[in-house]
């Protein structure tokens, strides 16, 4: 009895797999859309030469850097498991999935790993245009990652291009067709533009909260160990010996690009925090444009589903009997024993209108699709995908709304909207969640759709030693990425400055490592009468 309510170790290596791509999978879905905004954000700073770009892109540019670093290790880790828990997988579909994976690591991996350390620490040491290109280099880099990523995803769904030899390998018979798999233009086009969403909702929320903070009269967040100003020993002393000659600071006048020129410079600023106004702005019209557009290519990628999956998309609508009117199943509790929805709210004719094209058009139902090609968690797939088209539908209505303030004049001072704003920061990423929890589990019981089954890709490995590395996987990234993403809350939680991040203007630029002399006066620099030039002699 007891053995019979034990999970199975193919159910511990799945749910392992689903654990470390959903941790993951959030950090890419961020970093994507975030360097493209770094690299518009540098674009827009060379071309206007507007400090509030510059200065904003150097407040991104710091979060980017722990977000790319936890999505390389993570990355890393999740591709050991398809030696550990899925080696069959791997020598039945290496010969496919193996040279795109390694296509990744050419092109994607080669040009983050070049020209990062430049984008990270060259802005003040190289010429604007090289970093620029460096810039744009890495923005490139994560989007050919996303293409060669999304290029095997696709393949294992909508499979073509190869042949099956009699021992059951897939062996490559044409790139071309394997690459550009039927479901790969729609599944790429959708999920990098929900990945630009993603960012555009964290940004505007970071944004928005500084806004409030200000309605507030908060006093401004600023670590003294987070400072990127000019450090603590030029705070502890701002007057310190020789400070006063040869152009120094002065009490008045602080250097320039100095903790306290910044201070200045925030305190002549009038209004509200001209950087997290750009912020806002900026993910506002993002949310405007693209989520009605994000909405399209959704619309596309199911109906291109529908064409080669349809039992996952009649698990999705919840559509068990074939139909010509189908209705869009608004709510509703779907019962695989039964066959049936029970509760469900609906609307008539909508799914056959987006599914088909046309008021009338038949829809297939799951009793109509063998038993076996249904998904193994129809559940979980109908209200994953009520949650993604839920947040897809707010963040319309969202952007929507700061279109309105905007025409109004109000889109910064409008509480409401920022308070709406915040609260839908996290919705990006719930909803590319839900909707890889969607593909996947619809995809079930198969890994390479129609062809190999998931219960024949798992290698043979016992169910303790599955659970062992599962608890280990657990506890090891709450602890991690616990940290990161506390990490991340906290540099969000920074109020975006002038001069973020600068170095102080007009000092020069040195390498790492290399500490400069101490400055000297001219004055102190001259031995005078009856001195020794070590210290002063006492007058006789």
């Amino acid at each position: 009895m007891i053995e019979a309510l034990l999970p199975s170790a193919l159910d511990l290596a799945r749910f392992q797999f689903a654990f470390v791509v959903v941790w993951h999978f959030l950090f890419p879905a961020f970093t994507i859309g975030l360097a493209s905004y770094l690299a518009v954000l540098e674009g827009l700073w060379l071309w206007t030469g507007k400090a509030v770009y510059i200065d904003t892109f150097r407040y991104w540019l710091k979060v980017f850097a722990v977000a790319f670093a936890m999505g390389v290790v993570s990355g890393l880790v999740m591709s050991y498991q398809f030696g550990t828990n899925w080696s069959v997988l791997s020598d039945k579909a290496g010969p496919v999935i193996g040279p795109l994976m390694g296509y990744e690591v050419l092109t994607a991996f080669f040009l983050e790993a070049g020209f990062l350390g430049v984008m990270l620490f060259g802005l003040d040491r190289v010429g604007k245009g090289l970093h620029m290109l460096a810039t744009s280099l890495v923005a490139a880099g994560t989007f050919f990652s996303a293409f060669w990523i999304l290029s095997v995803n696709s393949w294992m769904h909508t499979p073509q291009g190869h042949v099956v030899t009699p021992d059951g390998r897939f062996l490559p018979d044409d790139w071309w067709a394997i690459i550009f798999n039927p479901s790969f233009p729609y599944r790429l086009a959708h999920t990098v533009t929900g990945a630009y969403l993603t960012t555009a909702l964290i940004v505007g929320a970071v944004g928005a909260w500084h806004l409030l903070r200000e309605r507030r009269g908060a006093p401004a967040v600023r670590d003294a160990g987070m400072d990127t100003g000019t450090g603590g020993a030029a705070a502890a002393q701002p007057f310190a010996p020789g400070s006063l000659v040869d152009g120094g600071a002065t009490p008045d006048h602080p250097a320039p690009g100095s903790a306290g020129a910044d201070r200045g410079e925030e305190a002549s600023e009038r209004g509200p925090n001209p950087r997290a106004k750009l912020m806002f702005s900026m993910a506002m019209w993002m949310l405007l444009f693209v989520a009605p557009l994000q909405a399209v290519l959704g619309d596309l990628h199911g109906t291109n589903t529908y064409e080669h999956q349809p039992a996952k998309v009649a698990a999705m609508e919840g559509h068990f009997e074939t139909e010509r009117g189908a209705p869009s199943i608004i709510f509703g509790i779907p019962d695989p024993e039964q066959e049936r929805t029970r509760m469900a709210l609906e609307i008539p004719n909508l799914a056959s209108l987006y599914l088909t094209h046309d008021w009338n058009g038949e829809v297939r139902g799951l009793k109509d699709i063998p038993r076996e090609y249904w998904p193994t968690n129809i559940p979980l797939v109908f209200f994953a995908f009520r949650v993604m088209v839920g947040l897809g539908l707010l963040m319309i209505g969202l952007g929507l709304a700061g279109g309105i303030m905007r025409l109004r004049g109000r889109l910064y001072s409008a509480p409401w909207l920022l308070r709406a704003a915040v609260a839908m920061g996290p919705a990006g990423l719930v909803a590319v969640t839900a909707g890889w929890i969607v593909t996947e589990a619809g995809r079930q019981p198969f890994t390479v759709y129609g062809v190999l089954r998931t219960a024949d890709s798992v290698s043979p490995i016992a169910l303790p030693a599955v659970a062992t590395s599962l608890a280990a996987f657990v506890v090891v990234y709450f602890l991690v990425f616990g940290a990161g993403i506390w990490f991340l809350f906290k540099l969000f939680s920074q109020t975006p400055r002038p001069h973020e991040g600068a170095p102080p203007q007009g000092q020069p630029i040195r390498s790492a490592g290399i500490t400069p002399a101490p400055s000297i006066s001219a004055g102190a620099a001259r031995p005078g009468p009856g001195t020794s030039g070590a210290a002063p002699q006492p007058a006789e």
